[in-house]
């Protein structure tokens, strides 16, 4: 075991000696992202497990060290991490938690502190939890951000999200089952084999790859024949995306014949950076602080035309390109300020704004119970997209310690009975104007 080092604070620090010993447990939110960013901390010396368990006992443990007003993702989060070193898999004395953080106004930049009260309570103190966060909240001398390791998180978040883009309008229409997973693993080794060697992180080197992706999706053999309803999937990021989260929510998308639509992380980490400028016109402050994270933005946003452009500029065109941030950013002015900003602030109204604009009108709105930034930027927003947009169909599901996998899905199903009954109505009457 490694000596246990202290700072002034009293709080365990993750140490240079512990880097080279330990194993670090990060809680899974995007299998396909987080999958290549494991594999990059790994070409930095970090041996970092991701966690994919979804049983119902993580809830149960969960509520026994966590208050059960906390956060859903938070109990989710502390729950599989307490779940997973109790598992006997591990060594608990060479053994750290790897937790990211926003340092934003919502609960969620308080798991830490809720984590480390758990892991007292279980008698676990002496394991270290390492924050992953770009706003200077904790540091330690064995896990540094180093620019060469940002710049490959960022390449992994971009390659992320165009596989998953792809995938979600491939996966609903395979002709053989599973070449589309295939793919991606494929896709995924060849990604972290380029990002090993300083490979794919130019725009030029960005460019030819993920053209390359894009073409590769393309020659997936599909059957198109009837285009499947479309489901926008929005809301806080940690149910949107985790199937721990949203229990397995695509999964069950698919398994209704639907293609569900999700936007990316690029939008969330540019929305995040963009509040740092934000703060400054609005509150003031040093400028210096809005030069360097508008230069930041620049830079994510450059390399996210790269990746819109590969997908439009696939040889035969057969899928959609996601937007961009400047165009969310456009899309929500009249509804929300850009000062609005806790949690997923004003970027969730913008992205159900884009769903419906971009023909998908059917939305799952996903938020943790009591989730105060997603009662007003979510489901406080229907009613005036409903009003602005009568043809969008959009319902609200809360996820929390007590709500029944099988209530959310009748819900859901509900929703989806609403889009096929529109459907049909609007062929009748375009069979009508045809007569």
């Amino acid at each position: 075991m490694a000596k246990l080092t202290y700072d002034k604070q009293g709080r365990l620090l993750f140490t240079k000696e512990m880097k080279t010993e330990y194993t670090l447990l990060m809680p899974q939110m995007l299998p396909v992202t987080f999958t290549i960013m494991q594999k990059v901390f790994g070409l930095y010396g970090y041996n970092i497990d991701v966690l994919t368990t979804s049983h119902r006992g993580i809830v149960e443990t969960g509520l026994k060290y966590v208050h059960n007003d906390t956060c859903y993702p938070a109990l989710l989060v502390i729950g599989q991490l307490i779940e997973a070193l109790n598992s006997g898999k591990y060594d608990k004395d060479k053994v750290g938690l790897l937790i990211t953080q926003t340092g934003g106004g919502c609960r969620a930049s308080n798991y830490i502190h809720l984590l480390r009260k758990a892991l007292t309570r279980a008698g676990l103190e002496h394991i270290p939890v390492v924050s992953v966060n770009l706003s200077g909240l904790e540091k330690n001398p064995g896990f540094k951000l180093t620019i060469p390791l940002v710049r490959r998180l960022i390449a992994a978040m971009l390659y992320g999200d165009l596989i998953v883009w792809l995938k979600n309008q491939c996966l609903p229409y395979e002709v053989i089952p599973g070449v589309t997973d295939k793919l991606i693993t494929h896709w995924i080794d060849r990604i972290v084999s380029m990002l090993s060697g300083g490979i794919g992180l130019s725009k030029k080197d960005m460019r030819k790859c993920m053209s390359e992706i894009a073409a590769d999706f393309e020659k997936l053999e599909l059957d198109k024949t009837h285009e499947k309803p479309r489901v926008g999937v929005v809301g806080e990021i940690y149910v949107k995306y985790a199937p721990l989260g949203n229990n397995g929510l695509e999964d069950f998308l698919l398994s209704e014949g639907c293609e569900p639509v999700v936007p990316g992380l690029t939008d969330f980490m540019l929305f995040k950076i963009n509040n740092r400028v934000v703060d400054v016109d609005l509150y003031r402050g040093l400028r210096l602080k809005k030069f360097l994270a508008s230069k930041f933005q620049r830079y994510i946003e450059g390399l996210q035309r790269v990746m819109i452009d590969a997908v439009k500029s696939a040889p035969g065109q057969k899928f959609r390109p996601m937007g961009s941030f400047a165009e969310l950013r456009g899309l929500v002015r009249g509804y929300l300020g850009y000062g609005n900003k806790m949690g997923e602030g004003w970027l969730l109204t913008a992205e159900m704004l884009e769903l419906i604009h971009t023909g998908t009108a059917n939305i799952v709105c996903t938020q943790p119970f009591g989730c105060l930034p997603n009662h007003v930027v979510g489901k406080g927003m229907i009613r005036r997209l409903k009003d602005d947009f009568p043809e969008s169909n959009i319902v609200a599901i809360d996820y929390d310690p007590g709500a029944t996998k099988i209530n959310q899905e009748n819900r859901i199903k509900l929703m989806l009975s609403n889009a096929a009954r529109s459907a049909e109505m609007k062929g009748s009457d375009a069979s009508k104007a045809s007569v």
